[in-house]
């Protein structure tokens, strides 16, 4: 069973297509980086699993089933937008997420927050743009979700919470057990995360397959693959 199954999936927005024929399959137990510019249709392929929005034209598949009420009870989004309420506190943010979502541990968020040097007294307007990054990162990484999706986890923020962020996924992640899905353009620092790798160029897959292999193939890292093939 796949993790994530598109076949000929399509999304346009008005007279621009966002993404054009997509054919994915993607093994569960797995990182999987989502690599390509901006503008490659990374943001919609996310949203169009996690649920947020329909195909034009074409089928997804998300944990074996349809998109639906109860995949999105299994999965965690990352958005690259800030979503969280500035007037609020880090830890009246995060019992929000957990009113919304059964499955958050709160020895978890209690661990994460410690590991991130986040304050759970701290009001969300006063936070950097890194540390609200890290926050969202402790609302999906405290989850038991079975897949989890981040939309450019490492966009504008600084290298020492880039560096932060990274650690976390890899501690946190259970192998072989949880799919995580990373769309990103920062592939430099984050491609020893990868196990597969999907390359997307102008709403179409450029290239796909198992990161060790594709290095080897090519005689090159994912960055500089990245920089040909994108």
């Amino acid at each position: 069973m796949a993790a994530i199954e598109m076949r000929g999936v399509q999304k346009s927005y008005y007279l621009a297509r966002a993404l054009d024929g997509i054919d994915l399959s993607i093994e569960p137990g797995k990182i999987v980086g989502l690599l390509g510019p901006n503008g490659a249709g990374k943001s919609t392929l996310l949203k169009l699993c996690a649920g947020l929005i329909h195909p034009t034209a074409g089928s997804v598949r998300v944990l074996g089933q349809e998109v639906s009420l109860k995949t999105k009870a299994r999965t965690a989004f990352v958005p690259e937008i800030d979503t969280f309420y500035g007037w609020m506190t880090v830890s009246e943010a995060l019992r929000l997420e957990a009113s919304m979502f059964a499955d958050i541990d709160p020895a978890e968020v209690t661990e994460l927050l410690r590991e991130l040097k986040l304050d759970a007294r701290a009001r969300i307007a006063h936070l950097s743009k890194g540390m609200r990054a890290k926050l969202k990162l402790v609302a999906a990484m405290s989850r038991k979700a079975d897949l989890v999706l981040m939309d450019e986890p490492l966009a504008g923020i600084d290298p020492p919470a880039r560096a932060a962020i990274l650690e976390t996924i890899a501690t946190r992640y259970r192998p072989g057990e949880q799919t995580i899905v990373i769309s990103t353009h920062e592939v430099l620092e984050s491609e020893k995360l990868f196990d597969d790798v999907v390359f997307l160029s102008g709403g179409r897959i450029a290239l796909q397959g198992n990161a060790d292999q594709l290095r080897v193939e090519k005689g090159k890292s994912l960055n500089e693959v990245f920089a040909e093939v994108c």
